[in-house]
């Protein structure tokens, strides 16, 4: 099983580097971003999860019935991007659901900063994918976590999937800079041991970013933006499918999960 995700936000990298970067700029970025997945993910044909901010929903609603429409899942990932606040959970729910008129089931913190299960529960949520369990020194230090899902506080949490051992993420930014050989053995790796795979991605890397000196990005960040990124998920898509593996979204997941083993979230 593949839970495929993108962190749908307002593009605001550019000001952790010291730009000045307007939420209209962003939204220009992540508008043309999102776009050009949904055209890889209708090509192929598979279902995907968009963690949406309040500033995305609010700002590009077009884009938001084109995701429904286009039968994805839409979860919260917070209300703005660059100024996470407590009250996140519960005001990122009521923006999403006002724009989309459905029930969000899911939330993802911004960064994949740290939260409080008890209150996403309370608030309604029913999973939570806020943890990379890889031990990145200055990022995530999460060497002891859960690798895999596990029930806290009443809610599902379902972590970015890393490697076996020694952790490996093998989220947005392993695609960018491995050779795509490479990061295709290490997904094969992740699915015989755990059975399933999560990795997310944003719609500003789909955007060409080498295009913009301004925008002061990092190598590693720039390196295979844009259409060469499209080529590289486009890839990545097609192997999983020859290998017959099934792309269900997050909710789908809790759902099975639910049945199997007889869970109550």
């Amino acid at each position: 099983m593949i839970l495929l995700s993108f962190d749908t936000e307002e593009y605001d990298v550019p000001r952790e580097h010291g730009v000045e970067f307007s939420l209209a700029q962003g939204m220009e970025v992540s508008i043309e971003g999102t776009n050009r997945i949904l055209d890889c993910l209708k090509a192929n044909n598979v279902k995907a999860t968009f963690f949406c901010t309040g500033n995305f929903a609010q700002n590009a609603p077009d884009v938001m019935q084109r995701i429904m429409a286009e039968g994805h899942e839409v979860a919260c990932h917070g209300v703005d991007h660059w100024l996470p606040k407590e009250t996140d959970f519960a005001e990122s729910k009521r923006i999403v659901e006002e724009v989309t008129g459905r029930q969000v089931y899911g939330y993802r913190q911004p960064r994949m900063f740290p939260v409080v299960e008890s209150e996403i529960k309370r608030v309604g949520y029913r999973y939570n994918s806020s943890l990379n369990p890889a031990f990145i020194p200055g990022r995530y230090m999460h060497l002891t976590a859960p690798r895999t899902w596990f029930v806290k506080d009443g809610v599902m949490q379902i972590p970015a999937s890393v490697t076996p051992w020694i952790r490996f993420p093998l989220f947005w930014l392993a695609l960018h800079n491995l050779p795509q050989w490479l990061y295709h053995w290490m997904v094969r790796r992740v699915l015989r041991h755990d059975g399933y795979f999560v990795t997310y991605f944003h719609p500003w890397e789909f955007y060409d970013l080498k295009q913009h000196p301004e925008f002061k990005m990092p190598f590693i960040i720039r390196n295979h933006s844009g259409r060469e990124m499209v080529e590289r998920l486009d890839r990545l898509i097609k192997m999983l499918k020859t290998n017959r593996h099934q792309f269900i979204t997050y909710n789908e997941f809790v759902n099975l999960k639910t049945i199997t083993v007889g869970l109550k979230v």
